[in-house]
């Protein structure tokens, strides 16, 4: 009688839904499947860590370029590399096992150009008073994250801009696979042109973009992952890409840069810092959401039946403790990475993913010259084909109804012709209630979306027309 009663022992920590102990129909369930509920989400543990793989390794080009552009303003590129990685440690771990999202965290792009070249070389800023800046910066996001006011502005969002944000990501991300791969280039005539194929590494990623695709057609399963291992190899042979000399090395020094913006934080007495903190708050307070916002559209685990994400509570929190820990570790702040659709794609549908991605961050800080043979022209056909999924977003929103359809291309244009998430998000919302209430559908507006409104302009001018009229 006993086999044939369930019986369930559950106890919850905090709101994690962290199951100690759990008995059903008389079977123990694994330490994973408490944790990450695979059962429930139609996954297993060697799916979840494919997709993480896959999407470490389509996004492992941040311990690379980070030091890079940081080091440009003088911080020690050794101490980048490993606050870099630890960064994306922890907010990746925490984002897996807080949220149960299949969604990595790490310092992301945009960011560091801003600190870089804005903040320290345009403006003169010490990078030490601005990383105290990143780090008040930090402190003030996990109050209001803390406070759920990124929750309840991320739910008071329409569908139809979900949708579009969705959409727009993977154009964007789509254009930056075409960048890395060669196939577009700048130009000064027309902003962008085609690609010269009289270089060699363009027809790299040409062959791995079609042998990728066939496997995609073929509905190959881990066909995403399968491609990007033949890439490397094609380029490995035909010494397109490098073979690193050595596999292992030691972990640089963190002491460069650790505490550094903690140490400084009575540095920042100047208005002029002041504004440098509110547009890092202001931009990583939208990245994330619209990352989180444009992937959940992937997962239907992610979502309920009226499109909100119940965990995004926990997601945000995560975010936000990452970003504090990456103040201190010496980085900028970090963000959700649309590279994480990739792992999506190959079937990542809980935290278990997110869990891998940190771990391989972990153990890169000892294998860094192995990721080397990792280039863009291996990661291009995978940002391709994910933005081809994730742009089939666009069939849902209502195209009909020109007050929603005019905001929601806004939103998805804007994103790849201003190579930024938020300004795509700003375009769209900014829009939205102007459109909604020119047709006379004020009662459909949530009066949030008219605080955003307001937060969009001041972000616009921040960015954009305040940094141009102090060099004036």
């Amino acid at each position: 009688m006993c086999n044939t009663r369930k019986v369930r022992k559950i106890v919850i920590i905090s709101k994690g839904r962290f199951i100690v102990n759990s008995l059903q129909d008389g079977r123990n369930l694994s330490f994973l499947e408490r944790l990450f509920h695979l059962e429930e989400a139609k996954t297993n543990v060697r799916r979840e860590i494919l997709a993480g793989l896959t999407t470490f390794v389509s996004m492992a080009y941040i311990l690379f370029v980070n030091p890079q552009v940081l080091g440009d303003s003088g911080m020690n590129k050794g101490s980048l590399f490993t606050a870099t990685a630890l960064t994306a440690v922890v907010g990746s771990v925490l984002m897996g096992i807080l949220a149960n999202y299949p969604i990595a965290i790490a310092p992301g792009l945009g960011d560091n150009a801003f600190f870089s070249y804005s903040v320290v070389i345009a403006m003169g800023i010490p990078w030490q008073t601005a990383m105290a800046g990143v780090f008040v910066a930090s402190l003030i996001f996990l109050v209001i994250s803390l406070m759920k006011l990124r929750e309840i502005v991320i739910n008071a969002i329409p569908k139809d801009l979900k949708l579009a944000v969705a959409s727009g990501l993977g154009i964007f991300i789509a254009f930056v696979g075409l960048q890395d791969g060669g196939l577009i280039t700048a130009s000064k005539s027309s902003l962008v042109a085609i690609g010269s194929f009289a270089v060699p590494t363009t027809w790299l990623t040409i062959t791995g973009l079609l042998v990728t695709a066939i496997l995609m057609a073929r509905k190959i399963p881990g066909a995403i992952f399968i491609g990007m291992v033949f890439t490397t190899i094609v380029g490995l042979v035909t010494k397109l890409i490098s073979a690193p000399a050595h596999i292992v090395s030691a972990i640089p020094s963190l002491k460069p840069t650790f505490g550094v913006g903690v140490a400084h934080i009575t540095d920042i007495k100047q208005p002029q810092l002041w504004a440098v903190v509110i547009i890092f708050l202001l931009v990583a307070f939208f990245d994330t959401a619209g990352t989180l916002i444009g992937l959940a559209e992937q997962v239907d685990v992610m979502k309920d039946e009226n499109g909100k994400m119940p965990r995004i509570g926990h997601a945000l929190m995560a975010d936000s403790i990452s970003m504090v820990s990456g103040s201190i570790f010496g980085t900028t702040p970090p963000t959700a990475y649309v590279e994480s659709s990739a792992g999506i794609a190959v079937g990542g549908r809980t935290g278990l993913t997110s869990v891998t991605v940190g771990v391989l961050f972990a153990l890169s800080m000892f294998f860094s010259p192995l990721l080397s043979v990792v280039t863009g022209n291996v990661t291009a056909p995978v940002l391709i084909i994910v933005g081809t999924l994730m742009a089939q977003s666009m069939k849902q929103i209502q195209w009909d109804r020109f007050e929603i359809a005019l905001p929601a291309f806004l939103t998805i244009v804007g994103m790849p012709l201003t190579y930024n998430i938020s300004y795509g998000i700003a375009f769209g919302f900014l829009v939205y209630p102007i459109t909604m209430l020119a047709a006379g559908k004020r009662k459909e507006i949530n009066p949030i979306m008219y605080g955003l409104f307001v937060v969009f302009v001041i972000l616009l001018y921040i960015i954009n027309i305040l940094p141009k009229a102090s060099l004036a």
